[in-house]
């Protein structure tokens, strides 16, 4: 869809998760990064998420941006059509949005 936006995630089966999805397909850089740390900044630390990307650097970029913001990277895995799916965990280090940094601080 290309919005951004947080969806509930259905497997194949049509089963819901519990882990929220946050829909970056279509975005470009660095935009589904944006997309994670603003959904993240709202999160208490340990809570997961799912991001689905189809721009290629995605895979280099989220990677990089857990590690520097002190999220974990859980699983990185292909979709196909282009698209990759990451499940990120909130770091215990990581600032929220309470503590008063901005996205643009961080």
């Amino acid at each position: 869809s290309g919005t951004g936006r947080l969806v509930p995630c259905t497997d194949h089966g049509g089963i819901v998760t519990a882990i929220p999805v946050i829909d970056a397909r279509g975005l470009l850089c660095p935009l589904p990064v944006l997309r994670l740390r603003k959904v993240l900044l709202d999160r208490p630390a340990g809570t997961r998420l799912r991001l689905v990307a189809t721009d290629p650097m995605a895979v280099v970029d989220v990677p990089h941006f857990c590690a520097e913001a002190g999220h974990v990277m859980i699983e990185m895995r292909e979709l196909g059509d282009g698209a990759h799916e990451f499940t990120v965990e909130r770091g215990p280090s990581a600032p929220s949005a309470a503590s008063g940094l901005t996205p643009g601080n961080i």
